[in-house]
């Protein structure tokens, strides 16, 4: 059962993906909210696949923390999974992402025409004035923007250091920060063509107030409430007395 789901949602990227991509492509004459709301189509239909033919639906905790926006979202990162149905969650967002994904076929072609944060990760200081640059811009089209601080996809139970990039923009424009907790990487590991039904608990924490704070506070402050609130959640994945943290690589 769990391959024929497997290969239906891969049916389903298969059909879908290169649908969305030409749609995108043809999306280029209209402005940012309105070429964003048409390619968002792609995330709708496959967030009903992931639900229902992958089974991987999600239980929310701390939905009355989501304020009116628009907000920065500051997530942990196990899979594809969040990429895809935070956008269920949240009002409309963009994403901050590698600029080298635009040359994915059909996909990266699909969201190269909605205004995410693409960025050179390999830019160093300057990547960070372009998620400063191109952050602000969203926001102030009424965009919401999610950030991955550790950078990287991370299996459950580990923690890779955060990098101040959203925080940063925080910082920068004076908006407040969500923190997201959850468990994704449980059914959806990273790098793994077989998903394996199950319930994801997304929890959303209290809205962090920018004002006053420094990018090393706001980046504390994410950190300490999305890893308390991991191993209040899913302690069978931190060893007791345990850091979790995951190690460096070469």
């Amino acid at each position: 059962m769990v391959l024929i789901r497997n290969l239906l949602f891969m049916l389903a990227l298969g059909i879908f993906t290169p649908l969305y991509a030409l749609i995108g492509m043809c999306t280029f004459p209209f402005p940012p909210q309105v070429r964003h709301k048409l390619i968002r189509g792609w995330a709708r239909i496959m967030i009903w696949v992931i639900k229902h033919v992958l089974g991987i639906p999600y239980r929310l905790e701390g939905a009355a923390n989501i304020p009116e926006g628009p907000a920065i979202v500051l997530s942990k990162h196990m899979s594809a999974w969040e990429t895809i149905m935070l956008q269920d969650v949240f009002p409309p967002m963009v994403f901050v992402m590698k600029r080298e994904l635009h040359k994915v076929p059909f996909f990266g072609w699909g969201i190269s025409q909605m205004p995410m944060i693409a960025i050179d990760r390999a830019a160093g200081k300057d990547a960070l004035n372009q998620v400063v640059e191109q952050g602000s811009d969203r926001l102030k089209q009424g965009f919401w923007v999610t950030v991955f601080p550790e950078g990287t996809r991370v299996a459950p139970g580990t923690t890779k250091r955060y990098k101040p990039g959203g925080a940063w923009l925080a910082r920068a424009t004076g908006t407040p920060v969500v923190p997201v907790a959850h468990n994704a990487g449980e059914f959806w590991p990273r790098n793994a063509f077989f998903k394996r039904p199950g319930e994801v608990v997304v929890s959303v924490g209290p809205v962090i107030d920018t004002h006053g704070l420094t990018v090393d506070e706001i980046n504390a402050k994410a950190e300490a409430w999305i890893e308390a609130e991991m191993r209040r959640l899913f302690p069978s994945h931190y060893p007791r007395g345990g850091k979790g943290q995951e190690p460096a690589r070469a």
